[in-house]
């Protein structure tokens, strides 16, 4: 085999290896905030527990609330930006980040909202309960 050619092989193999490595390392599972304290990062699936105090500290410039996961495990969650506009609204949330001391840091978080294109059969039939 020439040189050239034996070394634009190694060259692919390389870059096809570091490739997979990485999309390996970035690929995290769904836990719950029990397995995620033994996580580095982490995505936990859950719903805002409204019944416990939420807010935005100016202080510390974080938003921080708790959810629970869907296993019912109860946790406080900061996250490192205001509220989003939406966050009430939400049926269900994704929280990136790591589990340190009990508390769940997010560096990001998703978040399921209520589709507009529900039936509107069923619409009609919230609002006419709300009446």
């Amino acid at each position: 085999m020439k040189p050239k050619l034996m070394l634009g092989v190694g060259a692919i193999v390389l870059f096809t290896s570091l490739l997979m490595y990485n999309f390996g390392t970035s690929i995290s599972t769904y836990v719950n905030f029990e397995e995620a304290e033994n996580r580095t990062s982490s995505h936990v699936v859950g719903v805002w527990d409204s019944s416990q105090d939420y807010g935005f500290s100016r202080e510390t410039m974080q938003f921080s609330f708790h959810m629970k996961d869907e296993d019912g495990n109860v946790r406080r969650v900061v996250y490192p930006r205001p509220k989003p506009n939406n966050f009430e609204q939400a049926t269900q949330l994704v929280v990136i980040g790591e589990m340190r001391n009990n508390v769940f840091y997010a560096n990001d978080m998703l978040m399921k909202c209520p589709s507009k294109y529900n039936d509107p059969s069923e619409a009609d039939f919230v609002n006419a309960e709300e009446m």
